[in-house]
């Protein structure tokens, strides 16, 4: 795992830790207050909250220094139990003593109860943090969130040594699918196999006589929008931008065309996560009974399922209310003539396969409602480039196009809100897609959030 990305999970941890030790600080003098519980002797007098308050003020830095010096954050999460158990519990012992010495040179008083069970409470919550932390991290939805698949390119011997310092550290989040040496290939084919393998990057391990080669692979990674990590340190790029990280303790640039991992992107990826949560529970009296309208009023399934291109191409379901007869897929090479998009992308005006409710449903983009579980799958985003049925990207006749595929789609983006289904180009779509990669920031997405509203009440541009 890249040096980054690390340091951000290193921080989301001691900052989930210090507010687990503030909470378990309060719940050992609610615990004692309300039961007026009190061990080795003492009077269980009920004393205000509010005298021990400015404590949390400590407890939340210190928490996580205690731990950081045993060493609690260097270890692997998936490593021993045992390990994780020894140093929390003497991370809360210590933090407990740190406590202690703390009121006694303030000359005050500090129930013993509160300080024992504060203990033992953190260390549960904690311990019972970390393993939810590893089972999610082994689990398929975890891996298929934490690892990144990768392309690696350069001579044989080079791969293979790089194959050996990656295996050694196997916890680090990366997958290497793919191989192209460089003496027996040509770097063309670089292109197919991120096609075969929906590939999240590339890492390039050249030798000095493949400088010219690697210089097209990067520009191939630039019009896929894949990273490209080079263990070097040169070439010119176009679009990406270029930052120095590690691998393998090994200096790394990685070229990037896309939005790097940061602060914003993660909490893009919480709004997406409550927001999606919190919609499908607002909305589902509302999706019952358009369940319930579509399946009186048509035959057929509630829901339409069709497969589309994903982050780097990676195919998934995507569900939508159905608002077409039921065999429209089969009749779509019928109205082929009466394609309104130029490109790959199908669309028609006045579809006669649409249903009477299905009209409706696209008016008011209800039928887009179900996308707000694939959004809770992280299959997708609140905002993002609109997904395209795999066989429409496979019919791509300009690389440059894929880049959209670098981001997660969305249920909404600038396309939707500049004119939606009345934008006839599809290079103005793909303009609009990658004018919002390129200019990304967690203040555009809520832009656009705020935009769709009045465009999906008004219905404006909905076919």
């Amino acid at each position: 795992m890249l040096r980054r990305q690390k340091e951000i999970n290193r921080k989301l941890r001691k900052l989930m830790d210090a507010g687990i030790f503030v909470l378990s600080f309060w719940l050992a003098y609610k615990i004692r207050s309300n039961w007026k519980i009190e061990v080795l002797g003492g009077t269980p007098e009920i004393i205000p909250f509010s005298e021990y308050a400015w404590l949390l003020l400590v407890i939340f830095p210190l928490a996580s220094i205690v731990l950081q010096s045993l060493g609690f954050y260097d270890r692997i999460l998936t490593l021993s139990r045992r390990v994780a158990a020894r140093k929390v519990f003497a991370g809360c012992a210590l933090l407990s003593v740190l406590i202690i010495m703390i009121m006694f040179l303030k000359h005050d008083a500090l129930p013993r109860s509160v300080v024992i069970m504060f203990g033992f409470i953190s260390a549960a919550l904690i311990l019972t943090k970390e393993q939810l932390l590893r089972s999610w991290v082994q689990s398929r939805w975890g891996k298929s969130n934490l690892v990144r698949r990768f392309v690696m390119v350069g001579g044989a011997a080079d791969n293979a040594r790089l194959r050996q310092e990656l295996q050694a550290n196997p916890f680090d989040g990366i997958a290497v699918l793919a191989e192209l040496d460089l003496k027996t290939t040509p770097i063309e084919e670089l292109a197919n196999l991120l096609h075969k393998h929906s590939a999240n990057g590339v890492i390039l391990n050249p030798q000095h006589a493949f400088f010219g080669q690697i210089e097209k692979a990067i520009q191939i990674c630039e019009m896929e929008g894949v990273e490209a990590w080079l263990l070097a340190d040169f070439f010119k790029t176009q679009i990406s931008k270029t930052s120095l990280d590690d691998l393998a303790d090994r200096p790394v640039l990685v070229f990037r065309s896309t939005p790097e991992e940061s602060w914003q992107a993660f909490a893009k990826q919480v709004i997406d996560f409550m927001g999606a949560l919190g919609l499908l529970l607002l909305l589902s009296p509302l999706m019952l009974v358009v369940a319930v309208a579509i399946k009186r009023t048509s035959r057929g399934p509630v829901f339409f399922k069709q497969l589309r291109s994903g982050l780097n191409g990676q195919p998934f379901t995507m569900l939508k209310f159905r608002s077409m007869v039921s065999d429209a897929e089969q009749r779509k090479h019928e109205l082929e003539a009466l394609n309104e998009m130029s490109g790959p992308v199908f669309k028609v005006t006045n579809d006669p396969r649409v249903t009477p409710i299905g009209q409706w449903l696209r008016k008011k983009s209800i039928d887009e409602l179900p996308q707000l579980w694939n959004v809770l799958r992280g299959d997708m985003s609140l905002v993002g480039p609109r997904p395209l049925p795999v066989d429409e990207v496979n019919r791509f006749d300009d690389f440059s196009h894929r880049r959209r595929l670098s981001v997660k789609p969305g249920l909404t983006c600038l396309w939707q809100v500049s004119g939606r289904n009345n934008v006839k180009d599809f290079k103005t779509w793909v303009r609009l897609d990658l004018e919002y990669i390129d200019n990304w920031s967690l203040w555009l997405d809520i832009k656009i959030l705020l935009r769709t509203i009045p465009v999906v009440l008004l219905g404006t541009g909905a076919k």
